[in-house]
């Protein structure tokens, strides 16, 4: 069977001379995205405000990049500071029937998607999920006395006003071969890079005006007992692998430089996963990830151990943060006044 994630994924990041044959779809790509941000920042299109200031995390291109891992850095690092922050996100993965959809530790993942329920569990903070980034915001402030708003995955959804938006960066992968959809993996031009606040890098180089965002793992976690084992100890055994994230690799290459024998087994992002899926005809370790293991949870055995990421970034990213805040602030309180 063919991977067809895993090819065009390869067509996206490498400068295979058949992208000219999609160039012409891509440039009119290019064109609608340019139009459409046009219109949205020229107010032909509606653009909503809220009474609080609203930080965007996104990417410019498609799969995961680590914007969920950021914004539980950022919801945790406000909160440390005297803000109340409350979360909005598209909740990929989630079949619920009605949004927007109010999301908290012991929600399904089913309904509402796995990177809003850890970041329910991971921050305590409010949280609602819907594709109507608007609505979400809106049902988020009818129940909430949050001060800031932090959009998870909102950076091209522009009828949601923003005061303050982050470029997250895959540092392996970067920006591909350059190309817009469908040619390359990019949802707006690269020149877009020009009009954020902020780009962090994660887990890669960081170059000039670029925050390196390291993912640290130390730990696993059992999914049954809730013991907790430091990682060193599974050197001596051959583990399962499981990731079904935007970029599973990342996952795996982490435990590898941790001496850790992995057989790797890849899933589709957003999985969702079913006991027959970790079926390996052993009785092996298996070692997920946090986003993976609030879907196995209900059918969990003995042996499936999930691995938490923590996050840390520069001083001067978190300063950096804390001043465009404060002076996105100020400007909603003489807005009001």
């Amino acid at each position: 069977m063919f991977d067809y994630k895993k090819i065009i994924l390869n067509y996206w990041y490498s400068y295979h001379f058949s992208r000219w044959l999609l160039t012409p779809l891509s440039t009119l790509f290019r064109l609608v995205v340019i139009l459409r941000r046009w219109a949205y920042v020229r107010e032909l299109l509606s653009v909503q405000r809220l009474p609080i200031p609203v930080l965007v995390v996104g990417n410019l291109t498609l799969g995961g990049t680590g914007k969920t891992p950021l914004v539980i850095w950022l919801a945790q690092f406000l909160q440390h500071h005297g803000y109340y922050p409350g979360i909005i996100s598209r909740g990929y993965g989630g079949k619920a029937q009605n949004y927007p959809q109010r999301v908290y530790p012991s929600s399904d993942p089913n309904l509402v998607g796995d990177e809003a329920v850890i970041l329910s569990r991971r921050t305590t903070c409010p949280i609602v999920v819907g594709p109507d980034r608007v609505a979400a915001a809106r049902a988020l402030l009818a129940h909430s006395d949050c001060n800031v708003l932090l959009s998870d995955d909102g950076l091209q959804h522009y009828a949601l006003g923003r005061d303050i938006e982050i470029l997250v960066v895959d540092g392996v992968r970067r920006f591909g071969n350059g190309y817009c959809l469908p040619a390359g993996p990019l949802r707006e031009p690269l020149s877009r890079i020009q009009t954020v606040d902020l780009v962090v890098i994660n887990s890669g180089d960081a170059q000039k005006n670029e925050f390196a965002m390291e993912l640290h793992i130390q730990k696993a976690h059992c999914l049954k007992s809730r013991t907790v084992r430091a990682l060193k100890k599974f050197k001596r055994t051959e583990i399962h692998g499981v990731a079904g994230i935007g970029n599973p690799q990342r996952f795996f290459t982490q435990l590898q430089k941790l001496g850790i024998s992995v057989c790797q087994h890849f899933f589709p992002d957003h999985h969702c996963f079913e006991p027959k899926d970790l079926v390996f005809g052993d009785n092996q370790p298996i070692l997920m990830t946090e986003k993976d293991a609030v879907k196995c949870e209900r059918f969990a055995r003995d042996n499936y151990w999930y691995v938490p990421i923590n996050t840390s970034l520069p001083i001067s990213f978190g300063e950096q943060v804390l001043s465009l805040l404060q002076r996105a602030s100020k400007q909603h309180t003489e807005i009001i006044g």
